[in-house]
């Protein structure tokens, strides 16, 4: 090497911005261990010495002082040591240069296989300090290969695979596409950071709204639930913190410009967006649109343990006409699982005429009667999105 070995090393470091003390004392225990394999014993204390000014290293092995030497890879007699040292004594330790002729070649090898591994570490760990602080959040990413089970994306340099869980269901995925992504989770891993990202989340749809909503983005407008049967069907409940804003309105935009770009960014999945109530009877009749509700009992509105340790959810049961049960369960179910995603209680649905019969056997249950919540004709706000296509004859499960 023509340049001072510890100065080209610096160099390096100094462009790829990588710290020099560590990839020095990486290099400099490399270099040890070439030699112990080719020169010495894997037992022996090797130390690398690296000047400035010097083309190569200095190699030292250290060793014991003794009057008889019993193993010459770890002593040195003392009539051998005075002539390196003359102020030294039995007992002591001393350093000796056995630094093999022309072994620059062999130490710059091993030199530069250290600062590739320590770029590649560098590099890893500036991918992952990067990401790490942009959890939760929508990322750009370009699709450059597709598989049958999975997308490869390349996300700011990064290659990053997407298996078909996290896939919206029918979307075309082709090279070249660009899509927008959720960022889950960001670990370390052995072989660098490892990114969780998502086209089905449902937070997806949370960080498409604000991106497209202004109200939304600057808090006007919040989002107090999300339930998401990703490549089908959303349902977000919005409420607004200022009275001048219809938070519906303010969500679907003029002439639902804005919750279409939305549905554009996910592959023409509907949206529907409903106006959030604290009373759980009105949330869960306006959650169950486009369906008209009769009547609503809350048969259960807390969450807690039963006396044998139990989990007990919320549950409500409700009431429909019969012409209005296709739409209230939605296609295989749909409308009523989104429903209870989004309002937390578990939903029961009943023909009206079974309400009379339903609100006795409760009362008795329970020793006390029972409050029934009769929605006639209740004016709600339009879901905003497409017209509504539920198909009929759907049979719900009671959960």
């Amino acid at each position: 090497m023509k340049a001072s070995f510890i100065a080209a090393i610096n160099q390096i470091c100094s462009e790829k911005n990588v710290s020099p003390e560590q990839v020095i004392e990486a290099v400099k225990q490399a270099i040890a261990t070439a030699y112990r394999k080719d020169y010495g014993n894997k037992e022996q204390e090797i130390r690398v010495e690296l000047e400035e000014g010097r083309d190569e290293p200095v190699i030292l092995v250290v060793k014991e002082v003794v009057e008889d030497v019993e193993n010459e890879n770890f002593e040195i007699s003392l009539k051998d040591a005075k002539k390196i040292k003359s102020d030294i004594d039995v007992g002591d330790e001393i350093t000796i240069d056995v630094t093999p002729e022309g072994y620059g070649r062999i130490a710059a090898q091993a030199a530069k296989q250290v600062i590739l591994q320590k770029l590649q570490e560098a590099e890893k760990q500036s991918l992952f300090e990067m990401f790490k602080d942009r959890e939760h959040e929508l990322l750009t990413a370009t699709v450059t290969k597709v598989e049958p089970n999975w997308v490869t994306l390349e996300i700011e340099g990064m290659t990053v695979s997407m298996p078909w869980r996290e896939q919206i269901p029918g979307e075309h995925y082709y090279t070249g596409k660009r899509i927008r992504v959720y960022l889950d989770t960001v670990e370390q891993t052995g072989k660098g950071p490892q990114l969780r990202i998502s086209r089905t989340h449902s937070a997806l749809v949370k960080k498409l709204l604000e991106l497209e909503i202004p109200e939304v983005r600057n808090g006007d407008v919040e989002i107090m639930a999300i339930a998401r049967d990703a490549g089908f069907r959303s349902k977000v409940a919005v409420r607004s913190k200022d009275q001048r804003i219809d938070p519906i309105g303010a969500c679907v935009g003029q002439k639902g410009v804005r919750i279409q770009a939305v549905m554009d960014e996910i592959n023409g999945e509907r949206v529907d967006m409903i106006e959030w109530s604290d009373d759980p009877i009105r949330l869960i009749s306006t959650a169950l649109q486009p369906a008209s509700i009769s009547a609503v009992i809350i048969v259960n509105n807390t969450e807690h343990l039963d006396a044998e340790g139990r989990k007990i959810k919320k549950r409500a049961a409700v009431f429909v006409e019969e012409a209005q049960r296709p739409m209230a369960i939605g296609r295989k179910g749909q409308n009523i699982r989104l429903a209870t995603e989004l309002t937390g209680f578990e939903l029961d649905m009943y023909n009206y005429e079974e309400l009379p019969a339903f609100k006795v056997k409760l009362a008795e249950l329970r020793g006390e009667p029972v409050e029934v919540a009769v929605l006639v004709e209740e004016t709600a706000k339009e879901t905003a999105s497409a017209p509504e296509t539920e198909a009929s004859g759907e049979t719900e499960q009671k959960s």
